[in-house]
């Protein structure tokens, strides 16, 4: 999913491409109105994070100019504005949502979860996109996984990973493989960030994280997901 970020502060915006990146996000910067707008036609993004006080054109001129061509892209309001009528004014324009500043990064990630959950549903190629993994049914577009009754919620990142093992199951995944298919082929690997996101999915999707069973390590060579 492509993220357009429009903010003119260099550290907010900045920080937020870091953080967001780690996500599994590909993300798209633009430090004013008028680049925003460019940025939005030339870069076809899914949706946007977009500051209301910036030079040139402020953020509600260029949600009404998105709003002319685009009524579904999602478009999140970033502002220290927190009068009422600001988020009124906001929402009426076609904003989805609104965060007031000063904000932490869960707020952000959750926020775009939620839409992301929505972009990917309308932009699904093909209706029936979920696979079974073990005892576990993967939702893509949902970033969640279900066992029975219970619930699992995954980030973009972790769907890409087990989309990358399933479609080449009871074969070994090469950690270049997995960097390919969940960080994109110019992200240069670090070995102990693929480890934690391992790491971290077993404690999500494993009945016993310690003796994993979907994802098995092959030493030396990468990872496994098992059916036979």
């Amino acid at each position: 999913m492509k993220i357009l970020i429009v903010e003119d502060d260099n550290h907010i915006r900045e920080g937020l491409v870091e953080a967001l990146s780690r996500e599994g996000y590909t993300l798209i910067a633009a430090e004013n109105g008028r680049v925003a707008l460019e940025r939005y036609q030339h870069e076809k993004p899914d949706f946007i994070i977009l500051d209301i006080m910036m030079p040139e054109l402020d953020g509600y001129s260029v949600c009404r100019e998105i709003r002319r061509h685009d009524e579904q892209i999602p478009i999140v309001f970033l502002s220290a504005k927190d009068e009422e009528i600001d988020r009124v004014v906001g929402l009426e324009l076609g904003a989805d949502d609104y965060i007031s500043k000063p904000f932490g990064m869960h707020e952000i990630r959750a926020r775009i979860k939620t839409i992301a959950r929505r972009c990917l549903r309308s932009a699904a190629a093909q209706p029936d996109a979920a696979f079974a993994f073990g005892d576990l049914t993967i939702y893509p577009n949902e970033l969640c996984a279900q066992r029975q009754e219970q619930r699992l919620e995954l980030s973009l990142r972790e769907i890409k990973i087990l989309e990358c093992l399933y479609q080449h199951r009871n074969k070994v995944v090469t950690r270049d493989m997995l960097f390919d298919a969940a960080w994109g082929y110019d992200y240069v690997p670090n070995s102990r960030t693929l480890d934690q996101h391992i790491s971290k999915l077993r404690k999500t999707i494993e009945r016993d994280a310690n003796n994993p069973q979907l994802i098995r390590t092959v030493h030396g060579a990468g990872y496994r997901y098992q059916t036979e």
